[in-house]
Order: C-alpha cells, then structure tokens, then sequence
C-alpha cells in the first residue's frame, strides 16, 4: 500500500516532469511561482524536474492541486491522505468548517477593489477557490492580475463566531488579510481588504480598501486591470464598491 510520501518511479517522475514544464511555459510563470502555490521549497521542486530526486505522491498531489491538473497520466496512484488527518474538515485554526458545508463557495470571482494607483479607477482580477485536499480547507488563488507579481493565494478561514469569511495569506510571517461577508442571494461577497501598499523602492505602507467578489457566472464578458471611468463594466463595478459603504457590509472611519 502506498503512503502519502512513496516515491514515484523514475519513468513516472520523468513523464510529471515533462507535464509541468510544458504547464509552466504555457502559463508563462516561473518556477518559483509555483512552487510558491504548491507550498514546497524551489529546491525540491527543482530537483524532481532535473531528475536528480523522483517525485513524492505528496509533491505531485499539491503541484496537481496548483495546476488543476493531472499528472498522474496512469491513474494507478491513489490520492494522498490529508496532512491532519482530517479528511474533509478543516482544522480548528481555521473553524472547522466541513467541505460540505461550504461547498457554495468553490468557484470563479471577478475580484474588485478601488484602484491604488489611480484614483477614481477600480482594479479587477479573478479569483479561484477550490478545496485544498493536502491542508483540509478551501483554498484561494487570485490570477488576471495586471501586476502579477504581487498574485496572492492562501487559506479561507470560516469560524462559526463572527458570521465573517476570511482570506489569508501568509508568506514567511507577512500577512494580508481579507474580511467578507456571508454571500448575498446572488453569491457576491463583501468586505475589506488589509493589505500593504508598495512604494518608491522598499518602502511599503500598510493600507485598508472596500472589496467585492462577484461569481463570475453572472457577468457576460468581464474585464480585468485597470478599469477606468467610461469603460466596459466600470459602472456596474463601481455599483458593486458603492454597496459595500451604503448597505455598509464595512466601516471607514474618517480620519
């Protein structure tokens, strides 16, 4: 029987490594963004591409879960056993939410929030969650993101308490965090983001903005970027922030 780190065989760990090298270049990202969204080190992953280490059923189950692909072309491996042994709940940190439970919210998002660099404009990205069988919890992935380097992915966090949907992300002790609230009968969710601004050379500036997630099924053609005053969709984007601060599913206090 095969356990979560059995070590796949050679002709296997070549035939993954073909797949993701053909997956990164389509996608146009680089090694390192991936092995960021796998949650593994470069070094290992660099290692199982050059063939100087096979790859582990752990490490092609998360690269899978990254890629939303399949590597495993024979079909002969079983899926890995969650790292908590948890199966399909999420762990207490978390809220112990079950994946059934939260299943509504697995799918595609138009992400929106004021734009930071051009006052009056909103910026739009898309947003993925899908269950994370290796961590036990829903998982997010941001993607369309004009500034790709600043792509975030992390954890959805569901506690029972505050009625509250959170996203973090934490990458070596520096957090951004996202505050949303339950979905509207339409699905969208509503809240705040806090985040960090960047600035001229290293400097950073912490910083707080409405935020808005709209399924998006229900938009025909949506637009991604910049969005500015007088383009397809501003209107209906910004009608989407303005409700955050009328209804107020979120507080700004003035200064």
């Amino acid at each position: 029987m095969q356990t979560p780190d059995k070590q796949l065989s050679e002709e296997q760990s070549r035939e993954i490594a073909a797949i993701i090298r053909e997956e990164i270049a389509r996608r146009r990202i680089s090694r390192q963004t991936l092995a960021e969204q796998a949650k593994l080190s470069i070094s290992t992953l660099e290692k199982a591409l050059g063939g100087r280490r096979p790859f582990t059923l752990a490490t092609t189950v998360r690269l899978e879960e990254a890629l939303g692909v399949s590597l495993r072309r024979g079909g002969d491996v079983p899926a890995a056993v969650p790292a908590n042994g948890n199966g399909d709940v999420a762990p207490d940190s978390l809220g112990a939410y079950s994946r059934r439970s939260m299943s509504w919210i697995a799918g595609a998002y138009v992400t929106l929030r004021p734009s930071f660099g051009e006052a009056g404009s909103i910026y739009a990205y898309r947003t993925e969650i899908a269950w994370d069988a290796m961590g036990s919890c829903y998982e997010f992935r941001e993607a369309e993101r004009q500034d790709a380097a600043y792509t975030q992915f992390g954890e959805v966090s569901v506690p029972n308490q505050s009625g509250h949907i959170y996203f973090v992300t934490n990458r070596n002790g520096q957090f951004r965090l996202i505050t949303v609230s339950r979905p509207t009968i339409a699905g969208e969710m509503y809240g705040i983001i806090n985040t960090l601004l960047a600035g001229r050379g290293s400097l950073l500036t912490p910083i707080a903005a409405p935020i808005a997630y709209v399924p998006i099924a229900g938009i025909a053609e949506p637009s991604y970027g910049r969005i500015s005053a007088g383009a397809a969709n501003y209107d209906r984007y910004r009608a989407h922030l303005q409700k955050i601060m009328d209804e107020p599913f979120a507080v700004f206090l003035p200064g």
